[in-house]
């Protein structure tokens, strides 16, 4: 059986991500979406082992020490990292995973993890990008601008990742996201093991 391959996906905040991945995950029961781990208090509604992996700061720091991540970052005062178990598990099944990570942490995974495929997610203009968060109706005019900002930095590194999607379209995104998904399982290494038995 095929081991599944690690994807990291990243981009700037209000891209569509989010969206983009739901609607593969809706039509590919065979991914695993990477539930993160994190400090922080679960929100109402949220479940433990499905939204996040809910962990206290001691045993965070454990899994840390114990190098149990394959990237973690601390955010407005609370840890947030991806367990390597069950990635690694998803994998020995046969399935692929992905990640919805950032800039930094994709860096990490990409050290760690060298056959991780990234790919990086972009809106199809900055005006489209800035109208999309100032629809959300989320946040202050402020906080769009520094989201504006950091996406302009983080817009810097795409050229660091294997593949770029632009996400005019869901549907688009999603078709791209699967051709990626399926030409990285048809690389020779992959294929030579498949005929050879091994």
């Amino acid at each position: 059986m095929r081991r599944g391959k690690t994807f990291v996906v990243s981009g700037p905040s209000g891209v569509g991500k989010s969206t983009v991945l739901q609607a593969l995950l809706d039509r590919r029961k065979d991914i695993y979406f990477s539930v993160s781990a994190t400090t922080r208090q679960p929100r109402a509604g949220e479940i433990d082992g499905v939204h996040y992996h809910f962990l206290d700061v001691d045993t965070f720091q454990q899994w840390i020490a114990d190098d149990q991540f394959l990237e973690y970052a601390e955010y407005v005062g609370n840890f947030y990292g991806t367990p390597k178990r069950f990635v690694d598990a998803a994998m020995d099944e046969g399935r692929d995973v992905i990640l919805d990570i950032e800039v930094q942490g994709a860096i990490q995974v990409a050290a760690k993890r060298p056959g991780t495929v990234r790919i990086f997610i972009a809106p199809p203009s900055w005006a489209e990008l800035e109208r999309r968060l100032i629809g959300r109706k989320t946040d202050s005019i402020e906080k769009i601008q520094k989201r504006l900002v950091r996406a302009k930095v983080e817009f810097q590194t795409a050229h660091t990742y294997e593949y770029f999607v632009i996400n005019d379209t869901v549907e688009e995104a999603v078709r791209e996201l699967e051709a990626i998904m399926t030409a990285e399982h048809c690389k020779p290494q992959e294929r030579m093991e498949i005929i050879s038995g091994k």
